[in-house]
């Protein structure tokens, strides 16, 4: 039988306390407390400081990639201070550390990119030479393929540190997802949303994954009622070709999987880090096989792109 947390014996969720990262804990939180009838005390939100937090003045890249934003959070569920944790699926690694698991994904949200900006509707209408914030290697690739005038800068730092930088004039625009936006109440800050085919988001945007140990057995029963069955299906195809390409946050690489009915349709992309270049395909088939339709994709463009095209 499972052992329902309490208000003495909270289920501990840890995150990030970014506030974004606080607002996926509550929805989780949330969803938890609906499906089981339990009450808010019966959890306790754990905000854990990460390297990716901590160092703002140096591209990801610099400092070592994804697992920044995962490690400390994951030694903390490893070593028992928190029962789960609740991360953006696009920050996680492709490997897990060994003894946890994420089997479940919450509902995805919007997955496309917003468009920010002061002063100017869209990326068509930025003027000649403009600059443009963006500490994503897939965003910055993908805008100078497609505006090779412009000129980018490193915009790190959670949602309203990078619209108090474009308060301050250090650039003209910059990009956030729609669904960190979406789930800050937010939506209202984007002059718009960048259609999929415009601009290919990040693997696993706008997904919510919760971790938990894999021998936790009631963690595994509580979170089972939440998991959202769709979105695992895309998620494990996304992943599946994120994996095969060995993503990181040094690697520009774009992929989203949609689902219709059993039919799941994946598209990817992989860019040279200027931007010169971009390889492209897809693949739709049955959605059970979507991890095979991932690591089939990815080994085509990787065989299309040849040796050190994404370290160019």
């Amino acid at each position: 039988m499972t052992q329902m947390p309490t208000p003495t014996r909270p289920l501990r969720i840890g995150t990030r306390g970014s506030a974004l990262a606080l607002a996926q804990a509550h929805e989780t939180r949330d969803r938890l407390m609906t499906a089981h009838g339990l009450p808010a005390d019966a959890f306790e939100v754990v905000a854990i400081k990460t390297t990716g937090d901590r160092v703002l003045d140096r591209p990801l890249k610099e400092i070592g990639g994804k697992g920044l934003f995962t490690r400390e959070i994951e030694d903390a569920l490893m070593d028992g201070r928190i029962d789960i944790a609740v991360h953006s699926m696009k920050d996680m690694p492709t490997l897990q550390p060994n003894g946890l698991v994420i089997d479940c994904l919450l509902p995805r949200e919007d997955v496309r990119d917003a468009f920010v900006s002061p002063h100017v509707a869209s990326i068509a209408e930025l003027p000649q030479g403009a600059v443009v914030g963006s500490s994503s290697l897939r965003r910055r690739a993908q805008l100078a393929h497609r505006r090779p005038d412009l000129q980018l800068v490193e915009f790190r730092g959670n949602v309203q540190t990078r619209l108090q930088k474009l308060a301050d004039g250090v650039a003209v625009a910059t990009f956030l997802a729609m669904a960190g936006l979406s789930r800050l109440n937010m939506r209202h800050v984007a002059q718009g949303s960048i259609a999929p085919e415009d601009m290919l988001p990040a693997v696993a945007q706008g997904a919510i994954g919760v971790e938990r140990r894999a021998e936790d057995h009631d963690c595994a029963a509580l979170l089972s009622a939440i998991h959202d069955g769709a979105t695992g299906l895309r998620i494990a195809a996304e992943r599946a070709f994120l994996k095969r390409l060995d993503g990181s946050c040094q690697t520009p690489i774009a992929g989203l999987a949609d689902l219709e009915g059993d039919t799941l349709m994946l598209r990817g992309e992989i860019l040279r880090p200027d931007g010169s270049e971009v390889v492209s395909g897809q693949r739709q088939g049955d959605a059970r096989d979507g991890e095979a339709m991932g690591d089939d994709l990815a080994r085509e463009l990787l065989s299309r792109a040849g040796p050190g095209f994404l370290h160019a």
